[in-house]
Formats: structure tokens, C-alpha cells, sequence
């Protein structure tokens, strides 16, 4: 199994890298799934269908997602429509759309689980670790891998999810900060773990962002 994860794109220089590159890397790479974090494919900030529309046509499979989930309205319908499109499975009841997603892929199912950290995120969702408990406990048999992506702030909660989920998931990879680790692993018990994958998007910026608009934010 050969499964690419993409971290947060951003805006449309995101967007536009993944069109250029995505389709030869599949290629070279022969990539059974590609699953990519697609909170900030619009305009920084959200997800619309036609943003959504241009990561599936270029070979994304799944899009997770994060606290700009709502950013734009269309987007509540269209995560109604779209089970591809993830939100954080940790809402509440009744919130349109899942967190949880089964790929059908050439090698076997593949589950993907969305789920968004507690500490230092808003808005303020139920425990990450007791709904991952839910899901796995209710996961068909013939899903043999799980990918989780925490969309967090704190490093801390997000190792932590790598030791609590080790030995029950594939992997565990690290969403929200834009930001690479250099902390990939494999942990005792076979589960792969990465505290955060960064983002794609432009690299002369503030985590993706305008810097001249970010400073005018920042120095008070």
C-alpha cells in the first residue's frame, strides 16, 4: 500500500502545485491513495465545491479538514453532498457531513478518521481520543487500515494520539500549523506518526498567508 498525505493546502498557490505535481507523482509513485488537508484551499480560509472540485480532478481521493470547515457557506451543503469531503468527526451529533470516510483502494479498504484537538482550538469539540474509540470500536472487519489526521494545535495532544491509537491504526499524522516536523517514526507497535506534515502553499509567506497583511496583524 503506498498512501500520500498531503498537509493543509493553501489558497491557490496550493491548489495549483498539487494540479503541476500530483498527476506525475501518482504515476512515478504508483500511489494506491492520496488523501490531502483541505481546510484552507479557499482563499486561505474554507472550502467551496469548485476549490474541492480542482484537488479531485488532479488525483486527491479524500480531503480532510479542520476549524475552517464553515468558513464558506457553501460548504454545508456541499460536505451534505460529498462523503470524499471530511469535516472533524468530533462535532457534535447533527452537524452536517462525517469524519469518516472508507477508501476502496486496489490494496484493501483504507478508513480515514478526521478528528480536530481540544486544547487551544476553537470552536471547542468533544474528546478527539474518545470519539477515535467510537469509530475503531464500530470499524468494519474488513478494514484493515486506518489513517488519522489530528488537526491540532499543541504538539503534546497530538503525541499523545500517536501513543494512544499505536498498535490500532496505521498512522497518525499532524494537521493545523503549517508547520513540518522532523519527528517521523514508527512507534512500538507499528503505527506511523508524524507530529505535523506542514502545509502546501507558498513558501514566501507566513504559514501560507500574505506577510505583509500577517505583520499587520501581529505588531500592535
Amino acid at each position: 500500500m503506498k498512501l500520500l498525505f498531503i498537509g493543509d493546502v493553501v489558497g491557490q498557490p496550493g491548489r495549483r502545485v498539487i494540479a503541476r505535481q500530483l498527476p506525475r507523482l501518482r504515476e512515478r509513485l504508483h500511489l494506491d491513495l492520496v488523501v490531502a488537508n483541505a481546510e484552507n484551499i479557499a482563499d486561505g480560509a474554507g472550502v467551496t465545491p469548485k476549490t474541492a472540485a480542482e484537488l479531485f480532478n488532479a488525483g486527491v481521493d479524500v480531503l480532510t479538514n479542520g476549524n475552517h470547515a464553515w468558513d464558506k457557506k457553501e460548504a454545508i451543503e456541499y460536505i451534505k453532498a460529498e462523503p470524499r469531503l471530511l469535516r472533524p468527526h468530533n462535532y457534535p451529533d447533527g452537524t452536517p457531513g462525517t469524519g469518516w470516510y472508507v477508501a476502496e483502494t486496489a490494496k484493501g479498504k483504507v478508513g480515514i478518521l478526521n478528528v480536530m484537538g481540544s486544547v487551544f482550538m476553537h470552536p471547542h469539540l468533544a474528546c478527539p481520543f474518545t470519539t477515535a474509540d467510537r469509530v475503531l470500536a464500530a470499524k468494519p472487519e474488513d478494514v484493515k487500515m486506518v489513517l488519522v489526521d489530528l488537526h491540532a494545535e499543541v504538539t503534546s495532544e497530538k503525541m499523545g494520539m500517536g501513543w494512544y491509537l499505536d498498535g490500532r491504526v496505521s498512522a497518525v499524522v499532524g494537521t493545523h500549523t503549517h508547520v513540518p516536523t522532523a519527528d517521523e517514526r514508527i512507534l512500538p507497535k507499528g503505527t506511523g506518526y508524524l507530529t505535523d506534515v506542514g502545509m502546501t502553499g507558498c513558501y514566501e509567506s507566513v504559514i501560507g498567508m500574505d506577510i505583509e497583511k500577517s505583520l499587520t496583524r501581529l505588531v500592535q
